[in-house]
């Protein structure tokens, strides 16, 4: 009987002390981490590597072949001067070739000599034949055998002349090579590489051997840089360098773009292109060869307001804004859409779901959602949508396009209706946020000029081409219908018009088929522009094709931060600059955001603290969204892709 009340007694304590337990827990407040905002300066750049040269370098060789005699007094790091002689090979054999070819030269003299008698004398042969032959001294066959002798004497002193001339050559060309044998500096520099030794033999056969490397002046170098062809585009001559070198690790070496060559390498399916930078070196601590890490600076902001990208990452949830007593901000509450018994229900096989209705409610004749579960409950059998006719869209709801909630679904199998968005979609789905569907055509057509833009001469001429190409289809790209759902949702629909409104290109779109696309007006525009930018190498005066690249960009985008003010979040909607991979410019300045002002990174709720750590692993990751799919009140598995509809 002790033993039991021992038993009871310790049961009860046990109760008391986990009932203190999750009471204190109950009390536990949200941790928030924040960090400041700071003035100072943002460096957008490119890193690469790359390898110092001259500017200039020049192989020495040899056109002869021969034996090293000397080197005089040249060796790796001598400073030489133009003309000076640097090496000397055996001359020997090559003066014997000089002899010989005089020599030639004498006997083609006296041939033409012997040729020039043998001339005269058919000469006067011929004129005694014509003598004879006026007093009917000689036949007729006579006199023609004479002028035939003197015609082949002629020809023979002609080609005689050319053998002279052939001799001259000869000699010629002997003296040119001993002349070769005798090597001398083409340019002012400082030998980098010697090659040969003394008593060396050199073969010229083939080849020209390579005897000496000269850099012109090493005060002048360059960079031979690889960009990656995913930064190739932002690359411009006349940007601000900076590199290390291992040499001089707690240095820096500042340079400037020269030229972006077209010349693609591709090592291992990675495609470089060669960028060159000039260096100065007036104090000659760099060297060739030595390999650079380099940082090309596309954009620099100085003293300007920075907030940490760790911020502008940060995307409070529903549960947050539960966890703090505070409603979710009107900016936000599209984007959190319905889950649960809000959204509209979807069916088992990627059927259309109704779109969600404002406070939660579920859509007209969809089958009602099914009570949250809670653990240990049995599942709920899977609630049956009700197949709900497609509308087509008319002129008054165009603008919606994708804005309406919609449940995620089965993608490309179903005709949609770019109007409300609907397309197929799984048990539960959740609707997306409109995109471009909600913007006004004014506000489209801005957006898309901004997209051209920031294109690159080559991105725009692909973009023209592969407008050309769905137009030849049979119209352009519709606007996107819905964005990603949130927890277990699945996507929006994206719109299409029909072929025959692409092809009037008319800027609205009625409902059509799966993977049919509209044509619009805004599309036209943006291809008279790429049109009437486009430069060709034989209409322009620009010398180099560095000329023609278009200028950068501004880049302006848009983001929020949240403040921490009285145990609440506050949403602060901010202009953006360039960014530096930490922090980001921020263009409104002077706004509700000033210097030293916390912003929120994460917050922990008493909940997640309490959670296991492999569960906590994507919490405030805006890409991987907790309790996403199956979950007690998420209305069940996440749906597919909406299918295409019609709208804009």
């Amino acid at each position: 009987m002790k033993k039991l009340i021992t038993i009871v007694v310790l049961l009860i304590a046990a109760g008391a002390g986990g009932a203190v337990f999750y009471a204190k827990r109950g009390d536990k407040e949200s941790t928030v981490t924040t960090l400041k905002t700071s003035r100072g300066s943002i460096v957008d750049a490119v890193g690469a590597t790359g390898t110092l040269q001259a500017v200039t370098t020049v192989t020495v060789g040899t056109q002869v072949s021969g034996i090293v005699q000397s080197l005089e007094n040249i060796d790796f790091n001598s400073i030489v001067k133009k003309g000076q002689v640097i090496a000397r090979l055996d001359p020997s054999i090559l003066e014997t070739q000089v002899e010989t070819a005089k020599a030639n030269l004498t006997n083609a003299n006296a041939n033409l000599e012997r040729q020039k008698v043998a001339v005269a004398d058919a000469q006067s042969k011929l004129a005694r034949a014509k003598e004879l032959a006026a007093r009917q001294l000689i036949n007729k066959v006579d006199l023609e055998n004479a002028d035939v002798t003197l015609r082949s004497a002629q020809a023979q002193l002609k080609s005689t002349e050319s053998s002279i001339v052939q001799a001259e050559a000869s000699v010629n060309k002997a003296k040119v090579d001993l002349d070769h044998t005798v090597i001398t500096a083409p340019i002012d520099g400082i030998i980098i590489k010697r090659s040969v030794d003394r008593g060396q033999t050199v073969n010229a056969g083939m080849s020209a051997p390579e005897l000496f490397i000269i850099a012109a002046d090493l005060t002048k170098m360059q960079v031979n840089a690889s960009i990656d062809e995913s930064d190739v585009g932002r690359m411009r001559p006349g940007q601000t360098v900076t590199f290390r070198v291992d040499a001089y690790p707690t240095e820096s070496f500042n340079g400037t773009v020269k030229q972006v060559r077209l010349n693609p390498v591709t090592v291992q399916n990675v495609v470089t292109y060669s960028t060159v930078i000039d260096v100065p070196n007036p104090e000659l601590k760099l060297k060739p060869g030595m390999t650079a890490n380099v940082s090309i600076e596309i954009a620099r902001r100085d003293n300007v307001l920075r907030v940490p990208n760790a911020a502008l990452r940060f995307r409070p949830t529903a549960d947050i804004f539960a966890a703090l007593n505070q409603p979710v901000p009107p900016e936000l509450e599209r984007g959190f859409g319905g889950r649960g018994p809000r959204g509209g229900a979807g069916g088992p096989n990627g059927q259309a779901g109704g779109p969600a209705q404002p406070g939660g409610a579920a859509a007209p004749g969809a089958a009602p959602q099914a009570a949250p579960s809670t653990p240990g409950a049995t599942p709920a059998p899977k609630a049956t949508a009700v197949q709900q006719p497609v509308a087509k869209s008319q002129d008054a709801q165009r603008p919606q396009g994708g804005g309406e909630r919609a449940g995620g679904g089965e993608r490309n199998r179903q005709p949609g209706d770019g109007a409300n968005g609907q397309g197929g979609g799984g048990q539960g789905g959740q609707g997306g946020r409109g995109g471009f569907a909600n913007m006004t055509p004014e506000e489209r057509q801005k957006r898309m000029e901004e997209r051209m833009a920031s294109m690159s001469p080559e991105e725009r001429a692909a973009f023209q081409e592969r407008m050309r190409q769905r137009q030849a289809e049979g119209g352009g790209r519709g606007g996107p219908g819905g964005g990603f759902g949130g927890p277990g949702g699945g996507f929006g629909g994206r719109g299409g018009g029909s072929p025959d409104n692409a092809r009037r290109g008319n800027a609205s779109a009625g409902a059509g088929q799966p993977g049919n696309r509209q044509g619009g007006s805004v599309r036209g525009q943006l291809q008279g522009q790429v049109a009437s930018s486009s430069k060709s190498a034989a209409t322009t005066s620009a010398t180099t094709i560095d000329a023609l690249f278009a200028p950068l960009p501004v880049i302006e985008t848009r983001g929020r931060a949240w403040l921490y003010v009285n145990k609440q979040l506050k949403s602060v909607s901010l202009r953006l600059g360039i960014s530096d991979g930490t922090f980001t410019e921020v263009l409104n300045d002077g706004g509700e955001l000033p210097a030293d002002t916390d912003v929120v990174t994460n917050i922990i709720t008493p909940e997640m603290a309490s959670r296991p750590a492999n569960q906590n692993n994507n919490a405030g990751n805006p890409l991987m969204p907790a309790n996403r799919g199956r979950g007690p009140g998420q209305g069940g598995p996440g749906g597919g892709g909406g299918g295409r509809g019609g709208g804009r």
